[in-house]
């Protein structure tokens, strides 16, 4: 995100975010074997990984993807539609043995699960610069929620790591 909560630019752009180094990202898919993502997010990562041998993110390994949609009618080979009951299925989802879930996008979708207190962490990678407008990470929220700092990490790039629990 951007310093100033931005996800993505106003029309959408994202080529703001630095992609010159690794950024803990390996360490990070070692954790994970799964992906929860909205509509949008989804079909931006179809049209990466259509330019980058089937990739959604750079060395992202293979996980089992969870798409969330009220529109798609269809999805990708080996990948879950979810469209109705979609937070019971998240909970049901995350309540199954194994790694972490990674919360890939977008914002409308991080707002629901948040609001059914299924995020348990927030990994942000904090670029160095404003964009002014766009989609902002987090949205109006009814209450306040207590983070608790788990990790920082600062690169020379000027990005900031940082990785916080949900006090739930």
């Amino acid at each position: 995100m951007t310093l100033d909560g931005y996800i993505e630019g106003p029309n959408g752009e994202y080529d703001w975010c630095f992609t010159d180094q690794d950024y803990g990202l390996s360490e990070f898919y070692s954790r994970i074997d799964a992906v929860f993502i909205g509509r949008k997010s989804y079909e931006i990562a179809q049209q990466y990984a259509s330019e980058n041998n089937g990739q959604m993110a750079p060395d992202m390994p293979p996980v089992q993807e969870y798409i969330f949609s009220n529109t798609l009618k269809t999805v990708k080979e080996g990948a879950v539609l979810i469209s109705e009951n979609s937070m019971a299925e998240a909970r049901r989802i995350k309540e199954k043995p194994g790694k972490d879930i990674w919360l890939y996008g977008g914002a409308a979708l991080t707002d629901a699960l948040m609001h059914e207190g299924l995020v348990d962490e927030f990994w942000l990678s904090v670029h160095p610069i404003l964009l002014g407008a766009g989609t902002p990470l987090f949205r109006h929220q009814d209450t306040k929620t207590q983070l608790e700092l788990l990790e920082c990490k600062t690169y020379e790039t000027g990005l900031v790591s940082l990785r916080y629990q949900i006090n739930h």
